[in-house]
């Protein structure tokens, strides 16, 4: 399975509609959407399809008015075909006064997020997933600063901050790898919290 670093984009015209693609990490996903809407007022169509691993894969689409399976579906079936997680995908309709039938529909989606991903894979904005794990600990606040510290150094990435009366509960995540490195330098630092 692959992720994507940032935001790539694609385009595709036939019969003079245009379709202005767009692959997101899935965080951005939501915001790209509304800026999108934003920005092509008089855009006909944004035909969307996501792809996230939380305890299994779980996908979703939207044909956004176009005919039911000629949009969302493809471009949901170009995510799972290349492989993707954890992203969004975007396409911008601009209708150029054709119809292009179902079939036509089908291709373009499908063609204009394929760009994206070619994009996408020509800068080398993917990357292998890899499965993160959660975890807490509770430094004191005198080792907090040195904690955040080793957090940072280690690539972990502190997800929520609980501030008790002796110590702070920190929420975090990592792959193995980050999580057993960060625990070698608390240990070689004497923390004991970790």
């Amino acid at each position: 399975m692959l992720q994507l670093q940032k935001t790539s984009q694609g385009f595709y015209e036939v019969k003079g509609s245009k379709f202005l693609s767009f692959l997101t990490p899935i965080e951005e996903f939501e915001t790209t959407l509304q800026t999108l809407r934003a920005e092509h007022p008089k855009a006909v169509h944004f035909v969307t399809a996501t792809r996230i691993k939380e305890v299994q894969i779980c996908e979703s689409f939207s044909d956004d008015g176009e005919p039911k399976g000629s949009s969302g579906v493809p471009t949901l079936n170009v995510l799972r075909g290349e492989n993707l997680i954890n992203v969004g995908a975007v396409s911008v309709r601009y209708f150029g006064g054709t119809l292009l039938g179902v079939g036509g529909l089908v291709r373009a989606y499908t063609q204009a997020i394929q760009e994206a991903v070619k994009n996408a894979k020509d800068l080398g904005l993917l990357f292998p997933y890899e499965e993160l794990i959660q975890w807490e600990i509770s430094p004191s606040y005198a080792l907090l600063n040195q904690v955040l510290y080793l957090c940072e150094k280690s690539k972990i990435k502190i997800l929520h901050r609980d501030f008790l009366s002796s110590s702070v509960k920190l929420t975090l995540s990592a792959n193995i790898a980050n999580k057993e490195s960060f625990e070698a330098l608390c240990e070689s630092e004497a923390i004991l919290l970790c």
